[in-house]
Formats: structure tokens, sequence, C-alpha cells
């Protein structure tokens, strides 16, 4: 096991330029990125040397909900930063041209500081037929987490900052709060942007979703123009690892087959667990994502019907629970041990998961 910063420093020798990994969440996508900052800054000025997109770049994005005045202004603040220079040198048809694949339903506008210095103060959407009134709305998470992502986008393009900080692109999730549309089509932004900098720059993608990193491991595995990330004798330019651990204590595991073989990983954890009577809460997270991914790949949204389908009875009260056991903070607890009940509900799953399927389980 190694520490974060430790990793990222195994990530900065690593030779290829792209560089793909898979974790689920809380175990410490964002505070590697983080640390790979730290780690590649300047040691003479402590400049940084390379470009950040995660949890940190999406919370400068704050809902002002104006409810003293019934939400007649509700508008979206921008929190100074070190990038608020630049926002005035892009405008919002920028950002829209990042937003044309998401097909929004939505128009906005930003609102600047007196100071240009200072960027724009916030932004203010409205419905796409209100033309004339601009009545202020709320849009969903989601949209948000969009909008955000196609903000950073379109502020790549502007010039002193990618172009001057251009030893690497280091994203973090960039598909949180999305629905399986939105995450593909998030996808296929994220390797227009491998396409066109991968040979200027190192490219470091982290994510906790399967569907997202097995579309880019495909693309630059098996796309049309996947001879592009390969060298002369066929060696891959790009790099898939798995991040384990619990925030303190971490490996970086190389995939052998891709990130799209990864539900075999989590599987083989399970089975782990069951075999030597080691289940913890936590293990009911892990379970859900292989629920989620098998789902997922039957081309149905709740994993209720997964359970369904292995000859689960109550597969409704079991999907109820293993979501209760799969809470955020389990990640933190791994020293919880489920009660009886729950711990016969995990084995009986798993159990018939695997006579349904017959998953072939990797050996260590």
């Amino acid at each position: 096991m190694s520490t974060v910063i430790e990793i990222a420093n195994e990530l900065k020798a690593t030779q290829e330029n792209i560089i793909l990994i898979y974790a689920f969440n809380a175990t410490g996508k964002t505070r590697l990125s983080v640390e790979y900052k730290n780690i590649t800054k300047k040691p003479k000025d402590g400049q940084h040397i390379g470009v950040y997109y995660n949890a940190f770049s999406e919370d400068l994005f704050v809902w002002d909900n104006d409810n003293e005045n019934g939400e007649q202004n509700i508008k979206l603040d921008i929190k100074p930063s070190s990038l608020s220079h630049l926002h005035t040198l892009m405008t919002e048809e920028d950002v829209e041209k990042k937003l044309i694949p998401y097909k929004r339903k939505y128009n906005f506008y930003f609102t600047a500081n007196p100071d240009p210095e200072k960027g724009y103060d916030f932004v203010t959407f409205y419905k796409i037929e209100d033309k004339e009134s601009k009545t202020p709305i709320k849009i969903s998470r989601g949209e948000e987490r969009i909008f955000v992502w196609c903000f950073f986008l379109a502020l790549l393009e502007v010039e002193g900052w990618a172009d001057t900080q251009n030893a690497h692109f280091f994203i973090d999730d960039p598909v949180s709060s999305l629905d399986d549309h939105n995450i593909y089509v998030t996808a296929y932004t994220v390797f227009d942007l491998i396409e066109r900098e991968f040979g200027k720059r190192k490219i470091i993608i982290t994510s906790h979703h399967f569907g997202f990193l097995t579309i880019l491991s495909d693309m630059l595995g098996k796309g049309e123009n996947s001879n592009k990330f390969r060298n002369r004798d066929n060696a891959k330019k790009y790099k898939e690892f798995i991040l384990e651990g619990n925030g303190e204590d971490l490996s970086l595991v190389t995939t052998k087959n891709g990130v799209f073989l990864y539900h075999l990983r989590l599987l083989q954890i399970l089975n782990q667990a069951f075999e030597s009577k080691e289940v913890y809460t936590y293990h009911f997270a892990l379970l859900r994502q292989v629920l989620e991914n098998i789902a997922s790949f039957l081309g149905v949204g709740q994993f209720g019907y997964v359970l369904e389908q292995i000859g689960i009875t109550e597969p409704q009260r079991v999907a109820f629970i293993v979501n209760a056991l799969s809470h955020l903070n389990v990640y933190y607890q791994q020293i919880d041990r489920p009660v009886p009940d729950n711990l016969d509900m995990f084995n009986e799953v798993l159990g018939k998961l695997m006579d349904k399927y017959r998953f072939l389980i990797p050996k260590d």
C-alpha cells in the first residue's frame, strides 16, 4: 500500500501521455489531483505547470436561491479564484458552443464584476422560450454540472491559462450527478480533448463511473483513430489503472485487460471477503456497483431488475437495504460489520450472481 503522495509520484513518473484511472467514490481521487498539483509545481516560484478540473472547480459555483424575495433573482454565483481575470476573455457564445452536444433546455447570461480582473460575478439562467422577460430559473444538479464542465472547456481556449500551464491536464470525475446519456456525451467531449492535446501534454482522467471510462478505453484501443494512440511497435501510448484503498492506504493497480473489466475486480474483492468471512459494511457499496454495472449492460435503469433476474424473492426490499448500506460514509467505516440478517442477504446475492452469470474471476 502507498500514500497518496507516493501514488502521485508514480503517475508523474509514468511515461504514457494518457492515463485512465478507475476508483470508487471516497477512495481519494480528488486528493490525488491536489497532490499531483503540489508535486509538479515549479520549485522556484511554486507556479502550477498544469491545468486541473476537480471537485474544487465545481465548488466555485454556488447557488444564491434569493429566498428572501421568493427566488425572483435566483442565480449561480461564481466565487473569486486565480482564474477570475480570464473570465471576460470568453463570452456566453463560447460556452454555448461547448453545450451544443448536450441539447440544453435553458439560456443564460453572465454578469461581470465592474473590475474586469474579477471576472464574472454570477450566471443567470432562464427558459429558452422566455426571450423577453428572461425570468431567472434554477437548473437541475446534472444541468449545473454540465454547465460548469462546459465553462471549463471554454476557459481552456482562453489565452493565459492552458497555453501557459501546458504540462498536463488532470480531470477528476466530470460525470458526477449525470444521467447515462450525458455521461456518454461527456466521454466524447473528453475524447475530443484527448485527441487534440495528448501529443502536447500528459492527460490524466479519473472517475468512479464504469461506463464513462469504458467508452474512453474503447475509443483509445478500438476506435477508428486508435492507431494514433500506439507507437510504431504497436505499444500503447496510454495506461489504465485501478485506484484502490480507503483514502489513506492506496494502491495503483495496472489493469491487464482494460478498464472495461473492472466489474471482475470488484467481484474478486467481494469473493475474497466472502471466502475469508471478512465482510464489512463497505462491501455493500462494491456489491451495488456490480449490480449497477450489470443493470447498465442489460439496458435497465434500476439494479432491482438484476436482483429479480437472479432469483431474489424480495428484490425491491433487498435493493433498498443495499442502497441504504451503500451510503458514502461506509467507505470511512471499514471496520463496521453488517448485522447477521444483512450478512446472509449479502451472501445470497453474491452467490446467486455467480450462479446466474458464471463470471470468471481473475486470480491475483
